[in-house]
């Protein structure tokens, strides 16, 4: 086993302490809050790929810098195609991986390395309204201020990926499963 003990990602926060590879749980809230963006797999609704997993890439945040909360937010239109897909079925996986960061490459780790750590997230995703959706506006515009301007004909809402199952890859040996009750009480 390879823990990442000491090492250091330099990311929008400044430098913050990337968890030992053992510490499973920590890793998960690590990636998931130091990841801007992801790859969301759906199962598809339209032909000719109709059944079969369909990925996308979606800008995500579970917080402004200062503040994990752990759940990836997305910010979507039923005028995407893999958002039709989840109307149809919201079920989907999220992976995020420390290569979408400049930590991999400064370590000279190819995405594939375990070392790279990623995390695949399971659930359905669900639109999010209320205070909900307000911490989720602040969380997406504060890390994606674009996101504000796009053209509001497009009818966005905010949504999240409500998670009931996670692997996390950290380190040589296998990847392992995480229970959402641990990584939601893991200090990123």
């Amino acid at each position: 086993m390879w823990p990442l003990w000491g090492l250091l990602l330099v990311g929008a926060a400044g430098a913050l302490q990337v968890p030992p590879g053992n510490e499973t749980a920590r890793m998960a809230r690590f990636v998931v809050h130091a990841c801007d963006w992801g790859a969301l797999a759906t199962i598809s609704t339209h032909y000719p790929v109709w059944g079969q997993p369909f990925a996308n890439v979606f800008s995500i945040s579970d917080g402004e810098v200062s503040n994990s909360s752990g759940v990836p937010y997305m910010y979507l239109t039923a005028m995407e195609i893999s958002v039709r897909d989840l109307q149809v079925n919201g079920n989907a996986s999220l992976t995020l991986s420390l290569a979408q960061t400049s930590y991999c490459k400064e370590k000279s780790y190819d995405p594939q390395n375990p070392l790279c750590a990623h995390v695949i997230f399971h659930g359905v995703v669900e639109k999010v309204t209320g205070a909900e959706a307000d911490f989720a506006k602040t969380a997406l515009f504060s890390r994606h201020p674009e996101m504000e301007y796009w053209p509001r004909d497009h009818d966005w809402f905010f949504a999240k990926l409500n998670i009931a199952n996670i692997w996390v890859l950290s380190h040589f040996g296998g990847i392992e499963m995480v229970t959402p009750k641990d990584y939601f009480n893991a200090t990123p």
